[in-house]
């Protein structure tokens, strides 16, 4: 690990001040360490922000909950009323990370973590996510966890949050404060760029802009929720694919449907197309099948990944069935329901 300055915030604009050239946040640390030790990243100065007061709270906001950037995932995923009203996020949490990673990573991090392609930890491949122009090693190489959406020439890199795709699914807004001590809200699914010839700009955020909350709105009433996630080992692994689905029925049909897709894009993935194709449907196989034939449409697979299509396929047709009732809840299914 290279030598680097380190400053503590007390306040936020003591922190935004210190974000220049060279510096990064450090909150609970459990990416960013890992990827200093190796060299991915060489900050010249971290800037702490766990002493800042107000954003380790999560407080009512409305009828939604604004969630501090430094509330834990442990804490997070434990908290009743996201228990109770956005059962899908503590879900998607509890599936992300072990037990002592969630006691440290922060809101704000693990939805500002950095992508797990191979070749952007391999400093000896090129990488234009690590340093743009370098070229992406991933085109011919090994291929299994990188994105089927979204992708570009330069960059072919999976985002590996589960939070975020939950999150998405739910609606959420990320609040930011600007430069001038203002604050902002843009709907998740905006905080993200796709890669272009730029995948090193993964976000909107200015360079000192910083992510003070997550904000839920209102719970989806009589909803039942869904995460499911498919990995290569049963313990804690990052996702092949994920799906995020809160769906509400009226009588027989379905009235409103929200999904989000892990696993298969530089960012969260959505497509309201397919979620208004499923509006007013009766839920059966063959409607779940080609809302997600639909979905497919859009992939471009790297030869590695050819399998993530007839995977993502069946795991959405599987939460969509959980989702509507279609198929009977087994005990340790991943799904919950918003009362009226």
């Amino acid at each position: 690990m290279r030598g680097f300055d380190y400053t503590r915030a007390e306040m936020l604009s003591d922190a935004a001040g210190m974000l220049g050239e060279g510096a990064s946040i450090i909150a609970g640390g459990t990416n960013l360490l890992d990827l200093m030790k190796i060299q991915v990243m060489t900050p010249s100065r971290l800037v702490d922000i766990t002493r800042i007061d107000g954003l380790k709270d999560v407080s009512e906001d409305g009828d939604g909950l604004l969630i501090g950037a430094l509330v834990t995932n442990s804490e997070l995923a434990a908290d009743h009323r996201v228990r109770s009203g956005w059962p899908l996020l503590s879900r998607a949490i509890l599936a992300g990370a072990s037990a002592q990673i969630r006691n440290k990573a922060t809101t704000g991090g693990n939805l500002l973590q950095r992508t797990r392609c191979p070749y952007f930890y391999d400093t000896a491949m090129p990488c234009n996510k690590r340093s743009p122009g370098e070229g992406c090693a991933a085109k011919e190489g090994v291929g299994r966890m990188l994105a089927i959406f979204g992708t570009s020439e330069h960059c072919l890199a999976a985002h590996p949050s589960d939070m975020a795709v939950a999150l998405t699914a739910l609606r959420a807004e990320v609040e930011i404060r600007t430069p001038q001590g203002a604050a902002r809200r843009i709907p998740l699914s905006e905080l993200y760029n796709l890669p272009g010839d730029r995948p090193d700009l993964e976000t909107v955020l200015a360079r000192d802009e910083i992510i003070t909350a997550v904000c839920l709105p209102a719970p989806m009433v009589d909803t039942r929720q869904v995460y499911k996630k498919v990995r290569d080992r049963a313990s804690y692994a990052f996702a092949l694919v994920s799906v995020a689905a809160a769906v509400a029925m009226e009588g027989e049909r379905i009235a409103s449907v929200s999904c989000a897709f892990g696993g298969v894009a530089p960012r969260p993935w959505s497509d309201p197309q397919v979620e208004e194709a499923l509006v007013g449907v009766v839920p059966s196989d063959e409607a779940f099948g080609q809302a997600a034939d639909r979905l497919l449409q859009q992939a471009r697979c790297h030869p590695e990944t050819e399998f993530k299509k007839p995977l993502l396929r069946r795991t959405l047709i599987a939460a969509l069935r959980e989702a509507t009732g279609l198929a009977a809840s087994a005990p340790g299914v991943e799904t919950a329901r918003i009362p009226a």
